[in-house]
Formats: structure tokens, C-alpha cells, sequence
């Protein structure tokens, strides 16, 4: 995972540790106070959305403990994990750029492309000026790899 993939799980942790497992402690204790919990729907949602919190903390931390932080400015040549490439689709001439990272920190909408995913294994290897057949579950595409940095 990059350094910023790890960053962000670790405030995310942060934060559910010390904002909202305390809130749903005292959301819980509240709700408890309106007496008979067997009708209680706030007791209820509040036990559900601890029950989640309490999931993504174990979850989160299960990832941080075994993620290898990689920097990305260190590393130079092929495409590989951490290279921000910019492709052109070759039938639409539309350009894109993703940043191949981890699958835990993985975003599309914001240029950050999971390695597991069809269009990475695809561009894994390949340099600039290279051609990319890939075929998705929108069917193939060809890319044109344009740049490959690591920055």
C-alpha cells in the first residue's frame, strides 16, 4: 500500500476509536434509559452501528498490521504498484490517468486504480508507447500507454 492508502486507513482507525465508538456508547446508554429494550428501536440501531464500527476497527487493523508501505518515488521503469499512468483509449481517443495502488485504498472516482483489478494486471509490465488489450466486464479495450511516472 502507498503512503497515502496507509494514512488514511490510520485516521480512519483514529477516528472511530475516539469520535464515534465513544458516541455510540453513550447513544447506547441513552437508549437503554428509555426503559423495556425488546421495543426499543434507538437501542436497537445503536447495537447495530456499534456491532459495524466495532467490525471496521478489527478490519482496519487487521490491514494496517499486515501492510507493507511501498513509496512509489523510489521506484522507476515498467509500470508497476505506484506508477501514475496516463493511457489514451484508442477507439474514443480519451485520456486517463490511475495511480495502481493497493486494493484497500483503491478509488476510481478519484484516479486511484485497485492492482487486482482487470485494466492494472493489464498495464503491469508494459512502458510507454506500449499497446494494452484488456478485457473488462464492459468488454476489451485497447489503451495506449502514454506515460508511466512514479512520483
Amino acid at each position: 500500500m502507498t503512503r497515502a492508502g496507509h494514512t488514511a486507513l490510520d485516521t480512519e482507525l483514529k477516528k472511530l476509536k475516539s469520535v464515534e465508538r465513544p458516541a455510540i456508547i453513550k447513544a447506547i446508554a441513552e437508549a437503554r434509559e428509555h426503559g423495556d429494550l425488546s421495543e426499543n428501536a434507538e437501542y436497537h440501531s445503536a447495537k447495530e452501528k456499534q456491532s459495524f464500527i466495532e467490525g471496521r476497527i478489527k478490519e482496519i487493523e487487521g490491514v494496517l498490521s499486515l501492510a507493507e508501505v511501498i513509496d512509489p518515488a523510489r521506484l522507476s521503469g515498467p509500470i508497476k504498484f505506484g506508477a501514475t499512468v496516463t493511457v489514451v483509449d484508442e477507439d474514443t481517443e480519451e485520456e486517463k490517468t490511475w495511480q495502481i495502488v493497493g486494493e484497500h485504498e483503491a478509488d476510481i472516482e478519484r484516479g486511484l486504480l485497485n492492482i487486482k483489478s482487470p485494466i492494472a494486471r493489464a498495464l503491469i509490465g508494459k512502458d510507454e508507447g506500449d499497446s494494452v488489450e484488456v478485457r473488462t466486464p464492459g468488454g476489451e479495450k485497447s489503451y495506449e500507454v502514454l506515460s508511466v511516472k512514479y512520483v
